[in-house]
Formats: C-alpha cells, sequence, structure tokens
C-alpha cells in the first residue's frame, strides 16, 4: 500500500472521529469536546469555567471570537446557557453543534461566521446543571433530573426584585446559581439566552410582578417590552415551526410564538428577570421541543430547525447604540447612569470599567440623559437609524463636564475600588457614595451638591412577591 494511500486513509478516519456526532454526549465528553475545541482554535476560542456543581463538575464556557480571552471595548458580550433544568437537553446538544458551525464556517472564510465572530464576543455554556442530567432518565415530561443534586430548581433560585432586598442574600443560593451571578459580574453580557424544553415558544421578561404599574393585560412588561418582544419574534419568526403558535398540544396557543413570562405563567427567582434587572443584560427563555428528551434520531431534523434561530438571535446583539461616557479629559467614566427617556429601569443602566454603555433599541429617536456625580447633567436626543443588519450597533460618545467646585464644598471621588469616598462641606454635609455594586443612595440637590441620605438602594418595585397559583402548579414542570 502507498503511502499516499496511508495518508489518505489516516485523514479520513481523524476526519470521521472528530465529526460532532448527534446524540447526547456525557458530561464528560462535552469537557473534552470543549477542550479539544479550544486547543485546535486559540486565536478565536477561550474555555475557562465559571463555578462548580453541587457535586464539584466544573461549569465550562466557551467564548469565541477575535479577542476570546478578553473582552474589547465596542465588542458586545453575548451568551448562550443551556440544560438549566438536567432533564431538559436539546440544549446540550444545539449549542454543541453551534460551535461546531460556527468554527466550521470561520475556517472556510464564510461571511456569516467572519461576520459573527468579528463583531461579537459569544459565550456558550453547554451544560449549567450537570448533576442533574446524570440524575435524568429519557421519559418527554415527567423525567427526573429537573433539579440539582440538592432538589432545587435553579430557575427559581435566583434573587428576585420584586421579593424584597431581605431576600436577596447571595449565599443562601445554589451552587450554579452563584457561579452565574458571578460570571454576570465578571462579563458585561449585553444579550442572552437559555435554553428549555417542553414547549415551543420564545418567552420574555418579567416573569414575576408586583402587581403593580408593569401589569398590562395580563403580562408583565419591561420598559423594554417593545425590543423584547422584537427579539423573541426574530427566534421564533426565524424557526422551522415555532411561529405558528400551537405545535405542542399540551402547551399555548402563543400567537406568533412568543409569550410574556408572566402571563403564561408567574415563576419568582427567574434567571432571565435577574439578568434584565440586576445585569442590565437582555434575556429571553427559549423552549425549543415539545419533548424534554427527545429520541436521538430527531437531533439532527431538531438542529436543522433552530440553526437559522441561533444565529439570527445573537445578531441582535448589534440593535440600538453602544459607545462610552468620557471626562473632560478623555478618561472613561465608570458607573455613569445612561437613561432613555420613557425606559426607567429598576436599577439604571451604568457605564462598566471602562466607561461603556449597550443600550439595545430599536429604529428611532431616543431622549438620553447622562448623570455622574459631580458632573453636568448631559441630555441628548439620538437617531437610531438601522437595525442589527451591520453588526455593529451606532457609536456615539457622551461627554461629561465636572461642575465647578466652590470653597467649602467638595464633589465625591471614586477610588481605585470604584468607591466614593464621603466629604463633608462647609454646611457639614456629607457627600455620598457609589458602593462596589454601583449603586447609589444620593440625589443631587437644586445646587448641584451630592448629598448622602444612606438610605439602602431599594428597586422602584420592591415589596410583594407573587405566589405561583394555580396555572404555576400546573405549569411546575414546564420551564
Amino acid at each position: 500500500m502507498s503511502s499516499l494511500l496511508l495518508f489518505l486513509l489516516l485523514f479520513l478516519t481523524l476526519g470521521r472521529a472528530s465529526a460532532l456526532e448527534f446524540r447526547y454526549h456525557s458530561n464528560r465528553e462535552i469537557e473534552e469536546y470543549l477542550v479539544q475545541v479550544s486547543n485546535s482554535n486559540p486565536d478565536v476560542t477561550y474555555l475557562y469555567s465559571i463555578g462548580q456543581s453541587v457535586k464539584g463538575q466544573q461549569l465550562w464556557a466557551l467564548a469565541l471570537g477575535l479577542s476570546p480571552r478578553r473582552h474589547t471595548v465596542g465588542i458586545p458580550e453575548f451568551k448562550y446557557v443551556a440544560n438549566m433544568h438536567g432533564n431538559e437537553v436539546l440544549g446540550r446538544v444545539l449549542l454543541l453543534q453551534l460551535i461546531d458551525d460556527l468554527l466550521r464556517g470561520y475556517r472556510n472564510n464564510e461571511t456569516w461566521s467572519l461576520q459573527l465572530l468579528n463583531s461579537t464576543r459569544i459565550h456558550i455554556l453547554p451544560t449549567m446543571n450537570p448533576d442533574g442530567f446524570d440524575a435524568a432518565d429519557t421519559h418527554c415530561v415527567f423525567s427526573r433530573g429537573r433539579a440539582n443534586n440538592n432538589g432545587v430548581d435553579l430557575n427559581r433560585n435566583f434573587p428576585d426584585a420584586f421579593a424584597g432586598l431581605q431576600q436577596q442574600q447571595e449565599e443562601q443560593r445554589e451552587a450554579e446559581v452563584r457561579a452565574v451571578i458571578g460570571w454576570l459580574r465578571t462579563e458585561s453580557f449585553v444579550l442572552s439566552a437559555n435554553l428549555h424544553g417542553g414547549a415551543l415558544v420564545a418567552s420574555y421578561p418579567y416573569d414575576n410582578s408586583k402587581r403593580g404599574s408593569e401589569l398590562v393585560g395580563g403580562a408583565s412588561l419591561t420598559p423594554d417590552s417593545d425590543v423584547f418582544v422584537h427579539l423573541a419574534k426574530v427566534y421564533s419568526h426565524s424557526h422551522a415551526s415555532m411561529h405558528r403558535g400551537n405545535v405542542c398540544s399540551d402547551s399555548g396557543p402563543f400567537p406568533d410564538g412568543v409569550t410574556n413570562g408572566y402571563r403564561w405563567y408567574p415563576l419568582a427567582g427567574g434567571m432571565q428577570d435577574y439578568n434584565y434587572v440586576w445585569s442590565q443584560c437582555l434575556e429571553l427563555t427559549l423552549e425549543l421541543s415539545c419533548c424534554k428528551f427527545p429520541p436521538v434520531d430527531q437531533l439532527p431534523a431538531l438542529w436543522t430547525e433552530n440553526r437559522k434561530s441561533l444565529l439570527a438571535f445573537i445578531q441582535q446583539v448589534h440593535l440600538g447604540v453602544k459607545g462610552r461616557v468620557v471626562n473632560g479629559s478623555g478618561l472613561p467614566v465608570q458607573n455613569a447612569l445612561v437613561e432613555v427617556k420613557g425606559r426607567k429601569n429598576m436599577f439604571p443602566f451604568r457605564t462598566d470599567k471602562h466607561g461603556e454603555y449597550y443600550r439595545l433599541l430599536l429604529p428611532g429617536n431616543y431622549s438620553f440623559t447622562v448623570t455622574y456625580p459631580g458632573h453636568e447633567v448631559l441630555t441628548e436626543t439620538l437617531n437610531v437609524p438601522h437595525g442589527p443588519d451591520q453588526y455593529s450597533a451606532m457609536k456615539h460618545d457622551f461627554l461629561l463636564r465636572r461642575i465647578p467646585t466652590t470653597t467649602g464644598h467638595t464633589s465625591a471621588n471614586l477610588n481605585s475600588a470604584g468607591q466614593t469616598s464621603a466629604n463633608v462641606n462647609s454646611a457639614g454635609q456629607t457627600s455620598a457614595n457609589l458602593n462596589s455594586a454601583g449603586q447609589t443612595s444620593a440625589n443631587l440637590n437644586s445646587a448641584g451638591n451630592l448629598n448622602g441620605g444612606g438610605a439602602t438602594v431599594r428597586p422602584a418595585w420592591a415589596g410583594l412577591s407573587v405566589g405561583l397559583g394555580l396555572v404555576a402548579a400546573l405549569r411546575s414542570r414546564i420551564g
């Protein structure tokens, strides 16, 4: 046998061995695959762990992009999370296929992949609940493994802004939830989706309510509900059948294949509400199969049905406006409030350590107000001319001017930890400070001086948690 023939046989064998099969990979196999991918593509991938499960299994995430190891100013952060419920397993398969698809496209210089990876840093967490997956069986509806190893539903375990601050202690959360919370603090995510099974619908926040002004026609709506509905419809209408709205016989109907989470069934402690309220990241919950554990022979077709939607949804991270807030010296300003008129968030959106902000907005005119202690309030009207088709949101930087200080008055200054020191002015008043989470209890008085009230920061809606009721009881195994 010639050496050329031997080489060809070896090449074909390795090619078949490295191909990603359509099956349910074990947690160990997923880890091995991610390590292989990272080692083979070090220029555009970076493998890291966000923490460990209750049983000590690593929660592996793979970052993809031109600068996979670290954030690049102007490049938005996006994430997909799957297998939050251990017995809802399709998401594991889809995200592994998505990784494979993106990298094959990139190596083949395919435009769609180059555009996504050149403009976006994409993070993929194939399993948030590996312990639950290990305990799961293959039943379509009532299989074991939904909860983590402590028997806790992870999608009911996040701090809930509607339940009052006394219920927000993070040390009481499950290991997997604490890992995600830490992840959200490490990366400034702009857009996200978590992948589930048991229905076929794109669900958007809020999942909970205090039964206040946010309730409209039975839905609990965020200030960005127009953007959320758009995002949900992008996924459902790019999907082969989700947009029909009544595909699964035991759920729905869902017009256009989308629903408000609270309208479907209320739940407290959900991950998508936490992302939006506490981390200014817009997240959807994607229910991707009527069966929680689809038969293996259906996996290729399910990937085909979801591929276009998964890619189109990533592109939506380029909606709206992005930029930096800088001071008179051109230096970035961290923790500046960037607010849009008519969109009053529980916790206002703030700039990150790079002075960056990202606001997902549909095309139109918007009035922005930017505030920061010791600086003049800045208000500007911006026109958002296009959607995400250019793979970049509109860029706009805000320049803040310092308020001139007078004798006997001092302004608050950020220390290296991002906190402001409390100073005493000539009237004996103290200036307030921003805490390490970027929250402030201060207000500017009419003279432009920053006075501290010393009160604990509370969301605009804090107090009443909502019971799930009969509907939630019936739906407790979904979502």
